[in-house]
């Protein structure tokens, strides 16, 4: 008879968002003319840029030409758009980054789980706490842990918790890790991290030979000129960082599909012998295994990103998602609340009041206000006590919703 991979019993419920998406399904059903605003999943709702959908569109015109036909594209992605990624997302911030180390992808929600295909299954594994919640599960499907307690942390698991009292950024560990997941600007906190912070990461990494997993998603939201938008801007990383980028929430194609992985050819990590072994080739072969690439329509749309026009709609699109969270922010700190994230990153990031349970609180606003947050608990066991909302709407809801919401606060 046929077996199971058991570890995926060890899941605990279901992953959140299908979770938040089950209540808010079971509130509808019941309520049938509520006027839902859903502000919790990080989902982006203006169009796409024009400047990619002329290319998108003049692609297609191309896949109906037989001269200009694409059938199966390079799985690393086309060269024409890892040189333009790698010329002006990293060698024009100073880091040492070429296009051949840049792999095309369909997310980076998939780069984060995948990459766990090219490690062994002995590594000590350090995550956040609160966390974006695919970096554990994906581990947990991997069999990289033990069960879960009462709190929902699973053995095998180094938890180093982000609070208001450390600014929302992990503490170095004190025992030896060897992969750690950093994601910053972060979800679900919406803290970034200075400089010095992931210099510190970085000499840790460098000395313990530890691989940081960077999960840079959000790095143009950043408006700080101070903070670093790629961990390559840190003297070392190429020796011990990998990063993950996308388009989804800069240029919106969380429904069409284009992100990147950056693995330095001169990142290595120890096979069973002892000896050193490139971390790209193994990635490689993984991508050209499991991974036919990224459509060559899409991928025309996200070079797209690098024209003149791109950059200029792009920059409006990002502009307006931190003005949405600017407004979240200031309306949810007058009503009382206490507030964090929300300046440099699309998410905001606050306390329930009176010590409210974050499940709590979510059914709270979704039965008396008719508005969707993500619990905080959803994130780990340090983020019970809070919620995040989400500043991908359009203006009208995002003012509707702060409305509705501090009305309950006066």
């Amino acid at each position: 008879m046929a077996t199971i991979n058991d570890n995926y019993l060890k899941l605990k419920a279901g992953y959140l968002f299908p979770e938040i998406a089950r209540r808010v399904n079971k509130f509808a059903t019941e309520n049938p003319n509520a006027p839902i605003i859903r502000l919790g999943i990080g989902d982006v709702t203006e169009p796409l840029p024009a400047a990619c959908r002329d290319a998108m569109i003049r692609a297609v015109e191309d896949m109906g030409d037989r001269d200009k036909f694409k059938g199966y594209g390079p799985e690393q992605g086309y060269a024409w758009l890892r040189e333009k990624i790698a010329a002006q997302d990293f060698q024009a911030r100073g880091c040492d980054i070429s296009a051949d180390e840049i792999f095309i992808s369909d997310g980076s929600k998939c780069d984060n789980g995948n990459i766990l295909d090219i490690f062994g299954n002995n590594n000590s594994i350090a995550v956040t706490d609160p966390v974006y919640p695919v970096y554990v599960d994906t581990n947990v499907m991997a069999g990289h842990t033990g069960e879960a307690n009462e709190k929902g942390e699973y053995g095998g698991l180094v938890y180093l918790p982000v609070t208001a009292e450390n600014n929302f950024t992990a503490q170095i560990p004190s025992q030896k890790v060897d992969l750690i997941y950093l994601c910053f600007p972060n979800n679900p906190t919406g803290a970034v991290a200075t400089r010095e912070h992931l210099q510190a990461w970085v000499d840790y990494a460098k000395a313990n030979g530890s691989i940081i997993f960077f999960d840079a998603a959000y790095e143009a939201f950043i408006s700080d000129p101070g903070i670093p938008h790629s961990i390559y801007e840190i003297p070392g990383a190429r020796d011990c960082a990998i990063e993950f980028r996308s388009f989804s929430k800069n240029a919106g194609f969380t429904g069409t599909r284009c992100a990147l992985s950056v693995i330095p050819k001169t990142l290595t990590a120890k096979a069973a012998d002892g000896s050193d072994v490139e971390l790209w080739q193994l990635w490689n072969r993984r991508q050209s295994t499991k991974f036919n690439g990224v459509s060559y329509v899409v991928q025309r749309g996200a070079e797209a990103v690098y024209s003149p026009e791109g950059q200029a709609q792009t920059k409006a699109l990002v502009s307006f998602y931190l003005e949405n969270a600017k407004i979240i922010r200031e309306q949810m700190s007058a009503a009382g609340l206490q507030v964090y994230g929300g300046v440099n990153a699309p998410y905001v990031w606050v306390r329930t009041p009176d010590n409210i349970t974050s499940w709590d609180f979510f059914d709270k606003l979704l039965f008396n206000s008719n508005v969707v947050v993500t619990p905080g608990s959803g994130f780990g066991a340090a983020g019970e006590g809070y919620f995040r909302i989400s500043a991908f709407n359009s203006r009208d809801n995002v003012n509707e919703a702060m409305k509705r919401i501090s009305t309950h606060f006066k």
